[in-house]
């Protein structure tokens, strides 16, 4: 049994997976060596950041399990791995306090006019200008995934009510107060002052918030995508914002990442752009250690996978989900 891994582990993780596994062969490829040692992989788990051989791994016929130590499947699905007998298994719920964190962050951050005051510091101008309140307000969460079931959580302290659509709707919440079908975007932007993207990158979700949607949030919407930045039109959303239409926008993801330094975004008015943080936090090599070792043991044992992938959907099923999300 040779397992590869591609995400930043230290001596002690490898020990760890060791301990679950002791009679396999270990590989820690890292991005360096990831492209060659992912076709003689049996078991795989990481991220690749760089372009690696999917189709000759799945031509090669030995990879049986991918285990993401991301939440989004962009990276690994592609159509000879979704057609394949490969099992995908997703980190989803690994990274979502982090993400949560990182949402609140952009949300408050702009509710609050931090970039107007921020600019104003710079100025050493004492000036009071408008803010806008959390307490109350009406969220919408585009995706009810380990994320977004830890947003909901977090922001239902603030008293806001909350509508998400989700694939699943028959999946409830107690955080939130209804689900509506995934198709139902539509239906939920005007009911909404502030969108939250938490959806995985599909067919169905690229491009999902574009110059029409956009429009259909009530004036003075403010967006926050800690999901993938091809979930939004940005040259749309960067107009939303010129006309004011838009109070702000708190974006952790970019459509280009990094983000080119002639984009529009980086001057549009009450912007806050952070550089794909949103999953950052001292534990999240042992978080994810610790996902990939139960799963190990599941594998090993033949008992159901935490967060199994519907390869199609390009997410976990509901069923048996990391922290009982």
């Amino acid at each position: 049994m040779r397992i590869v891994l591609c995400y930043p582990v230290e001596p002690r993780h490898i020990a760890r997976i060791q301990s679950v596994w002791p009679e396999a062969e270990i590989i820690d490829a890292g991005q360096q060596r990831i492209a060659d040692e992912l076709p003689e992989a049996d078991i795989f788990c990481g991220h690749p950041k760089t372009p690696v051989p999917w189709d000759e791994t799945v031509e090669r016929g030995r990879l049986r399990w991918i285990q993401s130590s991301a939440a989004g499947l962009d990276h690994c699905l592609v159509p000879s791995v979704v057609a394949s007998e490969i099992t995908v298994t997703s980190a989803s719920g690994v990274l979502a306090k982090q993400v949560a964190d990182q949402a609140l962050a952009l949300l408050l951050g702009i509710l609050r006019s931090f970039p107007v005051f921020f600019r104003a510091q710079e100025q050493r101008q004492f000036v009071r200008r408008p803010t806008r309140d959390l307490h109350g307000a009406r969220v919408g969460l585009v995706g009810l995934g380990g994320n977004g079931r830890r947003i909901a959580k977090v922001l239902k302290a603030f008293e806001t009510s909350l509508i998400a659509t989700d694939w699943f709707p028959e999946q409830k919440s107690p955080f939130v107060d209804e689900v509506l079908p995934a198709h139902a975007v539509d239906d939920l932007l005007p009911r909404v002052d502030v969108l939250v993207l938490t959806a995985p990158l599909t067919e169905h979700t690229r491009h999902l918030i574009n110059s029409r949607r956009l429009a259909m949030l009530p004036p003075g919407g403010v967006l926050v995508n800690v999901a993938r930045g091809p979930l939004v039109v940005e040259r749309d959303l960067v107009e939303a914002l010129a006309s004011g239409h838009l109070w702000g926008a708190g974006v952790d993801v970019t459509e280009v990442e990094p983000l080119p330094e002639d984009s529009p975004l980086w001057n549009a008015p009450n912007a806050i752009i952070t550089p794909h943080v949103g999953g950052q936090r001292a534990s999240r090599i042992d978080d994810m250690t610790d996902l990939f070792c139960e799963n190990l043991r599941r594998y090993r044992q033949a008992k159901p996978l935490l967060n199994l992938v519907d390869k199609r959907l390009g997410f976990p099923e509901p069923g048996v989900l990391y922290g009982g999300l």
